[in-house]
């Protein structure tokens, strides 16, 4: 490859990595927080709540992009918000492709979070709080070691799905090259513009990226047990 080919060929790699960290962090931190609170506690109307939460995950990905274009608009008060802190609208930035892939990847993280406290014995953080442990302390040293494969495997699924998210980027951070154009929407323009070479060597890395990751966390585990 020239260089400036080279050039086009990372940039929706690198851009497509920070976008997948990013929002997996935030999103583990969210949807482990509300698993969390939603495993220890029964109020009124949790189930309407609760499905709310997972909506996204059965959602055509361009409803979803459809709706936050709508509620980051500079027309809503979102939207509004967002562009007097950051001096700029937010729809049509890297900053749009992490907010989808947070969304997108919502239910996932819950979910599986969600799956892991429930199986964390309620007697072990009675036990902690009896001895005088605060509620982060039972978290951290009990509820988090106990459901540690859980939290690993929310982290894999958001990054994933951070990573290979579409429809939801496409329609509020657009495809502008060097900017926003992650490695799916790269592929779909390489594809629909006649460029099949392109497209198999970001197909061949997000393959790699993802393998590359599986690989690590069943290594892991496999000398965890």
């Amino acid at each position: 490859m020239s260089p400036m080919n080279w050039t086009e060929f990372t940039a929706p790699i690198l851009l497509s990595i920070k976008v997948a960290i990013c929002s997996s962090l935030i999103v583990l931190v969210l949807g482990g927080f509300t698993a969390w609170r939603m495993t220890r506690r029964t109020f009124r109307g949790k189930l309407w709540l609760e499905t709310a939460f997972i909506l996204p995950l059965v959602l055509p990905p361009t409803v979803v992009g459809f709706i936050l274009l709508v509620l980051l608009g500079k027309r809503s008060w979102i939207g509004s918000v967002m562009e007097h802190l950051f001096h700029q609208s937010i729809i049509f930035t890297w900053g749009a492709a992490v907010i989808a892939s947070i969304v997108v990847a919502f239910p996932l993280v819950y979910q599986t979070m969600k799956t892991g406290f429930a199986l964390v014995s309620r007697d072990l953080e009675d036990a902690g709080r009896s001895l005088g442990a605060s509620e982060w302390q039972v978290l951290r040293y009990i509820t988090l070691p106990l459901a540690w494969r859980s939290v690993m495997g929310a982290y894999i699924l958001g990054f994933a799905r951070g990573l290979g998210e579409f429809g939801a980027t496409l329609m509020i951070a657009g495809n502008i090259p060097h900017k926003t154009q992650t490695l799916p929407t790269a592929i779909y323009i390489a594809v629909e513009s006649g460029n099949p070479s392109m497209a198999w060597y970001w197909t061949g890395s997000i393959i790699l990226i993802s393998f590359g990751l599986l690989f690590i966390v069943n290594h892991r585990s496999r000398n965890a047990t």
